[in-house]
């Protein structure tokens, strides 16, 4: 293995592929996760907010996709949706939509719990003073509760980006185009693990990295802003 690293034959090999496969692997990958994210917020604004109303039929249609999504593995669901759907729709789905459903649904659901969460942290009486003043309840959502629940949920959001990010690769299973395939298959046909999957893991981490970081800095930076409750508070 150590004896691989260094093969500079092997390297000259890896070269010639990066243009062709890598970076197209890597641009693959970068729009599915970017598509699967806003996918990922859409539905868990949605099912967020539906987790937090009273109606009882919106919070069980909330937590049954929670609960579903959330205990069942991101592998079995992409299969499904590989094998499956085309008895459904008639064809076969194209891999980039194939995983944006698969990243975006899965993830939308862990960002739906952190949406909840954020929404019951705000103080019920900021849903009373937007009712006096004639606003409906998603009124209130839109224009009250949400944009006070975006700065409180920032950190963990941005955790579930880096997932996202990352969760990508299970692509790579069902020939999804993306960084992980192009690097199993080229690494794989010609036994040059070394080359194929050291040069993968530096793109991931090129994405991941900064999102981390940066997700590290929002936590620590949200625990420097007091709290909605704390204003109270001290009022």
């Amino acid at each position: 293995m150590i004896k691989d690293l260094f093969d500079v034959k092997r390297w000259e090999a890896f070269l010639k592929v990066l243009p062709t496969e890598y970076i197209p692997g890597f641009i693959m990958t970068l729009k599915v996760a970017l598509a699967g994210l806003l996918l990922a917020l859409v539905l868990g604004v949605i099912f967020g907010i539906l987790s937090t109303m009273k109606i009882k039929i919106c919070q069980f249609l909330s937590r049954a996709y929670v609960e579903f999504f959330q205990n069942t593995p991101l592998v079995v669901q992409v299969f499904f949706y590989y094998n499956c759907l085309p008895f459904v729709i008639g064809g076969r789905v194209p891999k980039f939509w194939l995983g944006v459903i698969g990243v975006g649904i899965y993830h939308g659901a862990y960002i739906a719990e952190v949406i909840r969460t954020g929404i019951e942290a705000v103080p019920k009486g900021q849903f009373d003073a937007a009712y006096s003043q004639g606003f409906g309840y998603l009124q209130t959502m839109w224009y009250i509760i949400l944009p006070q629940t975006m700065k409180m949920i920032l950190p963990p959001l941005t955790n579930q980006a880096l997932n996202l990010v990352k969760n990508t690769s299970v692509l790579a299973m069902v020939a999804g185009m993306d960084l992980m395939y192009h690097a199993d298959s080229w690494g794989g046909d010609r036994n040059f693990f070394v080359q194929a999957y050291l040069p993968c893991a530096l793109l991931y981490f090129a994405i991941c990295f900064p999102l981390a970081r940066l997700a590290r800095y929002l936590e620590i930076r949200s625990k420097q802003i007091p709290s909605a409750k704390k204003a109270k508070g001290v009022a």
